[in-house]
């Protein structure tokens, strides 16, 4: 027979509760696995934010002349406002065992492929487009599955 929390879940609460203690919630599935990808890619977007926003291992200023910037600081800003602070969140939610984690993870994903769709007219198709995409689409799947709209 399946032990069950205060909620009736079928889940053991796991910390102490008691009068006035909220149990900490059991942990998600994939949560480990989202806090990790999402971690990861934030730190990578912010090496890159560094990277453009410091003009260092840039594409050519050219790329940008058709939207009228004339220097890559402002992708460096978008790519850590759309891309490494999405994803530090989704890291923070993961590591507090938020109930959120898995919608965080949805928008983070949805971001980072917006920011791929912004990007390749841009600069064109590479072999660091191909793999974030693919981890946009991981965000993604490990969202929905964290939400358990994809099944456990």
């Amino acid at each position: 027979m399946a032990a069950t929390g205060a909620s009736g879940t079928g889940h053991r609460s796991h910390g102490a509760a008691g009068p006035g203690l909220a149990a900490t919630p059991p942990p998600g599935p994939w949560r480990r696995t989202l806090g990790l990808v999402a971690g990861v890619t934030s730190v990578a977007a912010i090496g890159g934010a560094v990277q453009l926003i410091t003009g260092t291992y840039t594409p050519p200023v050219s790329d940008l002349e058709p939207v009228g910037l004339h220097s890559w600081v402002v992708p460096g800003l978008w790519l850590a406002a759309s891309v490494a602070v999405p994803c530090a969140c989704v890291t923070l939610l993961a590591w507090h065992r938020s109930p959120r984690v898995g919608t965080a993870a949805i928008a983070a994903g949805l971001l980072l492929g917006g920011e791929l769709v912004v990007q390749i007219p841009f600069v064109g198709l590479d072999v660091l487009q191909a793999v974030m995409g693919i981890v946009a689409l991981a965000l993604l799947g490990l969202g929905f599955a964290a939400r358990g709209i994809c099944g456990h």
